[in-house]
């Protein structure tokens, strides 16, 4: 009798994921929002070296055997003491024939550096332009801003002689950062107010909900330019305002929603009987699941505050001159029909830009779904 041996197979070793680590796989397979994240968020970041990539200052300047570095001092917010010298200082008096005073003329410099023949040199940035230079005194006689596009300047120059190009891309940064500001502020005081309303009830919801109605009774854009009239409108008063018109009101209502409904449930009482703070049963427990409506709502929060400060500064109430703003050129080609360039540009600009945000918002709200991945399978 011969003893038979059986093969027993290892057990398979599934890994659980969590209900984020799903929803996130998920997002992962709509392509066209990961995609748009990934492209987004890397032109995000690259544009916070902005200063090294687009800029009418050197990266690295050898004078007399001395090393500068004047564009890295713009990178790191002047604390640097690279950012500025006299044009003297590396023995330019003279610029397009003309006796110069203040700031060196980098790109004059390069030149002067290159007949010269010393041994100095400069290294500038991939574009050498800056975005609130004027270049009226490099046109050549008898030509005025603004210039269509060529080689030296590949979306031509604006009315006031400024590249376009490099206006675009900072204004990039500055339109993202302002939106993005505007986004996470609203959030806070909308989900700060909204839980308190939704928790509490009562009296402390009805007279929230008429204050609510207040705000949003205020019509937004007269409020603006009335303000405006009087206040000089910087970056952060522009985002104070726009979170205290109108930011908050939607997430607040969002959240006040959620907290009623989350409320009621079983653990919610739970965690009451188990004697803890108001504090932690509200921020702890109800609105880690709250967020769903909010987070997939974030992305067109995003591109309707893009579109505010786009909207202002074409009608002149948002960022004061010479701040690059796409709104300022839509505004210099609605001037002048003949200006095209600067109307696509910045309207292309505007375009792809809203667009990938709004797939990145769809992709964010299939794969927040609760229909898709439930707590209960």
């Amino acid at each position: 009798m011969s003893n038979s041996t059986t093969a027993t197979k290892p057990e398979q070793s599934f890994k659980s994921e969590s209900i984020l680590q799903k929803r996130w796989r998920n997002f992962k397979k709509i392509k066209r929002a990961y995609y748009s994240l990934i492209i987004i968020g890397t032109l995000y970041l690259v544009s916070f070296f902005n200063p090294i990539l687009v800029n009418n200052k050197p990266l690295i300047l050898k004078h007399n055997g001395s090393f500068y570095f004047p564009a890295f001092g713009d990178l790191f917010g002047g604390i640097l003491p690279v950012g500025y010298y006299e044009g003297s200082h590396f023995g330019q008096t003279k610029v397009f024939g003309e006796n110069h005073y203040g700031p060196p003329h980098f790109r004059q410099l390069k030149k002067q550096f290159k007949e010269e023949g010393k041994g100095n040199w400069m290294l500038m940035p991939i574009y050498p332009y800056n975005p609130v230079e004027d270049m009226l005194s490099e046109l050549p006689e008898g030509v005025s801003p603004p210039t269509r596009p060529d080689r030296t300047h590949i979306i031509g120059l604006d009315n006031r002689g400024r590249d376009v190009f490099a206006r675009l891309v900072y204004g990039f940064q500055i339109s993202l950062s302002f939106a993005l500001l505007i986004t996470f502020l609203s959030y806070v005081v909308g989900i700060l107010f909204g839980a308190t309303l939704g928790y509490f009830g009562g009296k402390v919801d009805l007279y929230g909900v008429r204050l609510i109605e207040i705000f949003s009774g205020i019509p937004f854009l007269f409020t603006i330019m009335i303000l405006v009239s009087f206040l000089n409108p910087s970056f952060l008063l522009l985002v104070g305002l726009l979170v205290l018109l109108k930011g908050w009101i939607g997430t607040c209502y969002f959240i006040r929603g959620e907290f009623f409904r989350e409320k009621a449930k079983e653990y919610v009482a739970a965690a009451t009987a188990m004697g803890q703070s108001t504090p932690k049963i509200m921020f702890k427990h109800i609105l880690p699941n709250s967020l769903v409506p909010i987070i997939t709502f974030a992305p067109f929060s995003i591109v309707g505050s893009i579109f505010s400060l786009v909207s202002l500064d074409y009608l002149g109430f948002g960022l004061r001159p010479p701040t690059p703003s796409w709104g300022e050129l839509i505004s210099q080609g609605m001037s002048d029909i003949t200006y095209w360039w600067l109307i696509i540009a910045a309207f292309m600009a505007m375009f792809l830009t809203l667009m990938s945000i709004t797939f990145i918002g769809e992709g964010a709200r299939q794969a927040f779904d609760p229909r898709e991945h439930s707590r209960l399978r």
